[in-house]
């Protein structure tokens, strides 16, 4: 793996958990959040701002607290088989765009919330 995918994963890692940070100080109130549609107009979700309010919280425990790392083989490689490096990529490119989403989902529940309130950005 690369540096700079290191440093991107990393980046939008920190930009998630600044964001769920920032909606937890900025949603005072999390029960003001039940049954406000979390899609966008016309969207047939069931889904409501309170369970994404939950879910983003506790996927940041998740992202902070990481996942646990795979035993290293008793083989000894020295490099990484070409396949291996190829799936790597594939599902580091797929988990950057998930907490990219989450961030913007993080983003979108705060100025919902704000709207709520009243209180304008």
């Amino acid at each position: 793996m690369q540096s700079s995918e290191r440093n991107g994963l990393a980046i939008a890692l920190k930009s998630y958990s600044s964001a769920v940070a920032r909606m937890e100080r900025t949603v005072l109130l999390p029960s003001l959040l039940r049954d406000v549609p979390a899609g966008k107009d016309g969207d047939e979700s069931c889904r409501d701002l309170y369970s994404d309010y939950l879910m983003l919280k506790a996927a940041r425990c998740i992202v902070e607290s990481g996942a646990p790392r795979p035993r290293a083989h008793d083989k000894g490689e020295a490099g990484v088989p070409a396949e291996a490096e190829r799936l790597l990529r594939f599902h580091l490119n797929g988990l950057l765009a998930a907490v990219e989403q989450l961030t913007r989902r993080s983003q979108s529940l705060t100025h919902k919330y704000l709207d709520i309130i009243g209180v304008s950005r």
